[in-house]
């Protein structure tokens, strides 16, 4: 037997209930569909439990796209302000954190159980622990056999995610449903990802597991970011890391500035006219967090006070306090990568509705497109925007 929707959304993360919502909110009849247990897995688990959901400062410049101007359209159309309206309509009290970034004040269950309302309120059919067996086009309809049976609807989008973190159900589904239908898939790799260390710098490293500070990393090709950086025994972590991720391209080195806001060469010209007579170590120490100035000291075999200090002393110590290099090993994966970076190829998808240029009534929102946010809200801003912009018009 076969039931006749009208949309059928595959994925019930935060970009699926949100386009399963709007669609229903035009008087469609929308069927939404997950293989997971429970709808919004990423939700609950993001921002340390209480949700990341938008950020205060949204600008298409914070998203990466071999496309670079797609996501303008959405971002505009269904912005920030307009999820925050969301919110706070249902009541939902959260803070700004650093750089703009909204958190809810309790749980991240207020942004899920704000999203499953809606669609109970709305008529969505949610259907959980249900798998997509194949899908077809026939005409002027999909064919979309599942473990719950077979469904005809006019519309179909694809909001299944991409492949960061796979204990939560993520796969390649969305990807190779794209690849079925014409749609090019580029490069994807896990992003907004701790790094691991290579093989020269674990040892001596990774006894400084815990420790924390405020960095400046810089990428080969010039981004940098300002921002906490966090060691632990497989490697560096922190909002700076994750951010610069994002930029990073294997086998490549990062400059990473331990004192970003000091010129290590001109504060010793300075300093050692006026406390000559000091340890090194000790004006180091003054500086640094002790473990961090300990392991770097341990690594030049000279006991010098400022004044001794020689040009190629001061120029050594401005390589490794403002330019050190780090090469990482790699990084965790997807394992543990917030995002997937890369994805469906957008020129072949309208900016403005998600829908396919190839297959009328095909549509891709979320994760699953080459359109990667800036750790801080950001991916789900685009989950949100992205989900509007396909509900009005699927």
């Amino acid at each position: 037997m076969t039931t006749g929707v009208d949309v059928l959304i595959i994925g019930a993360g935060a970009a699926g209930m949100m386009c399963a919502i709007e669609a229903a909110k035009r008087g469609r009849s929308v069927v939404l569909i997950d293989h997971a247990n429970k709808a919004g897995k990423k939700i609950l688990m993001s921002g340390g439990g209480r949700c990341n959901f938008t950020n205060l400062d949204v600008q298409p410049a914070h998203f990466l796209s071999h496309n670079p101007h797609f996501a303008r359209s959405a971002l505009s159309r269904y912005s920030q302000w307009d999820f925050i309206a969301k919110v706070n309509l249902h009541g939902i009290e959260y803070h700004e954190k650093d750089l703009g970034q909204l958190f809810c004040d309790h749980s991240a269950k207020d942004i899920q159980q704000m999203l499953l309302s809606e669609l109970a309120q709305e008529g969505v059919d949610l259907l959980l622990e249900t798998s997509v067996l194949s899908v077809a086009k026939l005409d002027d309809h999909f064919a979309i056999s599942t473990t719950a049976g077979v469904f005809s609807a006019v519309s179909c989008v694809v909001a299944c995610g991409g492949l960061s973190i796979p204990t939560l159900g993520a796969s390649d589904f969305g990807f190779k449903l794209a690849q079925q239908f014409g749609h090019t898939l580029l490069s994807h790799r896990a992003s907004l990802v701790p790094f691991t260390w290579n093989t020269k710098d674990k040892p001596l490293w990774s006894a400084l597991s815990g420790l924390a500070t405020r960095a400046r990393v810089r990428a080969l090709e010039g981004t940098q970011f300002e921002l906490d950086l966090l060691i632990t025994h497989r490697g560096l972590s922190g909002p700076a890391m994750l951010q610069i991720s994002n930029y990073w391209q294997e086998g490549e080195a990062l400059t990473i500035d331990w004192l970003p806001s000091m010129d290590v060469a001109q504060q010793l010209a300075a300093d050692r006219h006026e406390q000559g007579k000091k340890q090194f170590k000790s004006w180091l120490s003054a500086l640094l967090p002790a473990r961090l100035a300990e392991l770097f000291c341990q690594q030049w075999p000279h006991q010098k006070t400022l004044a001794e200090l020689s040009k190629a002393d001061v120029l050594y110590w401005s390589e490794q306090l403002n330019h050190w290099q780090f090469v990482p090993g790699g990084t965790e994966g997807y394992r543990t990568a917030e995002v997937t970076l890369g994805g469906v190829d957008t020129h072949d998808i309208s900016s403005k509705t998600m829908v396919s240029k190839l297959v009328p009534g095909l549509y891709f929102i979320g994760e699953v497109l080459d359109v990667t946010g800036w750790l801080g809200g950001y991916n789900f801003q685009w989950a949100w925007s992205s989900a509007w912009a396909a509900g009005q018009d699927c």
